[in-house]
């Protein structure tokens, strides 16, 4: 026990008297959390938004100022016919228009909305936002009512998929290529020399990755709450848990990168392929996997993060209990064990 932890303690050195490396471990997540907290929002502000109204009744009235009023959008000008709305839109003196029909007080109903399609994916926000807007006006109109995110941001989705993308880089990649760069300067064969089995070494030089992964989990969550104000509906214990499983699938798959690369080069671009885009593109972090093509809805069902992520929208977000995510925790239990043997038995094959 006393050799394993000097095995731990040295790594721990070689890993803290490296600045860079902690610069971007740190460094990292509190860029990507401000960044996508703030800066790159699909949030819905400040929209230039046209009103046509035929006839200026008491209810029209009140919905171009509810409209007004609301932080989404902002009435540049108010128009007679779609027309001039339409003329407005072509010259970029406005993002959208709202069209009243004439008899919209009497049946209640009759709202068009014309949008600058150029961004499909933000034309389709404006009009909800305005839909939204909309609906929840008094006077006999729906009323809708928003769970879990009523002010709709932004934050409350990319948080948990921060958490996803960063905990699987800094362990998966950070592992990798931790061992690897024993590989490539000799020294592997030293460590296996030494009286601590081979396998002891590997978990030795995983520990301080582990330690500092949890150390970004908790940098995030406090970032989360009380920088981002996105609640942690749910039990952290369940929060901790899950995210214990998911640290352990990351280290298992950087030790089987390991076993596959051989210099520090290899490691990383092997990691950029399996790991960073599919996390990004794949795990539904900034697109829903239930819009993407059948063939790609496939190919995701094997990216890790893709259930970590759900996992954690429902515990932070929606506050459910630990059962309501256990079809997500079977899944990354089952590949952790597989990475882990098979990183394992491929390890012990390689260096007996």
């Amino acid at each position: 026990m006393k050799q394993f932890l000097s095995f731990v303690i040295k790594e721990s050195r070689h890993i803290l008297r490296d600045k860079r490396t902690m610069l971007i471990l740190f460094g990292m997540p509190v860029v990507l959390m401000l960044l996508f907290g703030f800066a790159i929002s699909t949030d819905v502000r400040n929209v230039r938004m046209v009103a046509v109204t035929a006839n200026s009744d008491h209810l029209t009235r009140e919905a171009v100022e509810r409209l007004a009023q609301s932080e989404y959008f902002t009435i540049v000008a108010t128009v007679a016919t779609p027309q001039d709305a339409e003329r407005l839109i072509r010259s970029q003196k406005a993002d959208m228009a709202v069209v009243f029909a004439h008899d919209f007080a009497s049946k209640k109903a009759g709202v068009q909305f014309i949008v600058d399609g150029a961004d499909p994916n933000m034309a389709q926000q404006w009009t909800n936002y305005a839909q939204g807007v909309l609906t929840n006006m008094d006077g006999g109109l729906v009323n809708s009512k928003m769970l879990y995110n009523p002010q709709m941001r932004s934050a409350y989705n990319f948080v948990p998929a921060i958490m996803g993308m960063l905990l699987m880089l800094v362990c998966a990649m950070m592992t990798s290529i931790s061992i690897v760069k024993e590989k490539e300067r000799g020294t592997m064969e030293v460590l296996l020399v030494s009286p601590v089995k081979p396998l002891m070494v590997i978990i030795a030089k995983a520990v301080p990755y582990l330690v500092l992964a949890f150390a970004i989990l908790i940098t995030i969550l406090l970032m989360a709450r009380f920088v981002l104000d996105v609640p942690l509906a749910g039990s952290l214990f369940s929060i901790l848990f899950v995210s214990t499983i998911y640290i352990l699938l990351a280290l298992s798959l950087g030790l089987l990168i390991s076993n596959i690369a051989q210099t520090q080069l290899a490691a990383l671009l092997l990691s950029a392929m399996v790991l960073l885009m599919p996390v990004v593109m794949l795990s539904g972090m900034l697109f829903p996997v239930e819009s993407m093509p059948r063939v790609l809805q496939w190919v995701s069902a094997v990216v890790p993060p893709r259930y970590y992520i759900a996992a954690m929208r429902k515990l932070m977000i929606m506050g459910v209990g630990l059962g309501d995510v256990m079809k997500e925790v079977g899944i990354l239990l089952t590949m952790t064990a597989f990475f882990l043997t098979v990183a394992l038995k491929k390890f012990s094959t390689r260096l007996e």
